[in-house]
């Protein structure tokens, strides 16, 4: 009995020795995927929140479709100045969309998915589209006498498609001690934030408005930007580029 008990003992030993020492042979993740989110009516960079699976922002929906016809989608962040990239990507062949303040890229009857081979080092896939709405700073930032911080800033109609033209329910002035600033990362103690009901807002549309920060700023480095959105999904800001400011 003692013989067979230490028999079953070393081949379970040697079974789990065996289970243990199983390698994985897969290539793990090393290709380069990147691009950017351009405005079809200006060539320019579409400027977001960085973003990532929560969608605040601009992502890149990616669907693997090497092994499944149904596969589970997968996102990449992109960029506050509306350029993605990622060093981790599996080689495959991917379909790809943007996700974002800007009209769906997969419409019925106008789908503009990308079906996308990644493999062999880097590859570059960019996006355009028309974003909702576009918000442009008219000059620079000007700190006032009083040390609050004024700009002025225009916002425009993006999309001339009326189903993605809903009325604007905010206009946003943001404030940071640091670069990454926008509806998810600002001061509430000096940004501005403008709120409007039913069409109230689209009186914005081409006017030069004016927004200062509501009181005076710490003497330091403040970042800020401007945005705006419409009443439409998951309410996503269109912004501004950033810009820098010294308080002293």
């Amino acid at each position: 009995m003692k013989n067979l008990v230490y028999t079953l003992s070393i081949g379970a030993a040697l079974v789990m020795t065996a289970s243990c020492s199983k390698v994985d042979n897969y290539d793990g993740p090393t290709e380069t995927l990147q691009g950017r989110i351009i405005d079809a009516g200006t060539n320019q960079n579409v400027q977001s929140e960085v973003s990532g699976d929560n969608g605040n922002g601009t992502r890149i929906k990616l669907l693997e479709t090497s092994w499944s016809d149904n596969p589970t989608p997968l996102y990449l962040a992109t960029r506050q100045d509306g350029t993605y990239s990622n060093t981790k990507v599996f080689a495959a062949t991917y379909k790809m969309i943007a996700e974002g303040a800007f009209v769906p890229m997969d419409l019925a009857g106008s789908d503009k998915t990308q079906t996308v081979v990644v493999k062999g080092g880097t590859t570059t896939v960019d996006f355009t589209v028309e974003p909702f709405l576009r918000v442009d700073l008219v000059g620079e930032p000007v700190v006032n006498g009083n040390g609050t911080v004024s700009v002025d800033v225009k916002v425009t109609r993006g999309t001339s498609n009326p189903n993605y033209q809903q009325n604007i329910t905010n206009l946003a002035l943001f404030l940071c001690p640091y670069e990454y600033v926008g509806n998810n990362n600002f001061d509430n103690r000096y940004s501005t934030i403008l709120s409007y009901s039913g069409t109230t807002g689209n009186a914005i549309v081409g006017q030069t408005i004016k927004l200062t920060s509501t009181s005076v700023l710490p003497k330091k480095d403040w970042f800020l930007r401007v945005g705006s959105r419409i009443a439409f999904g998951t309410n996503r800001y269109n912004y501004s580029t950033i810009k820098k400011v010294t308080i002293q």
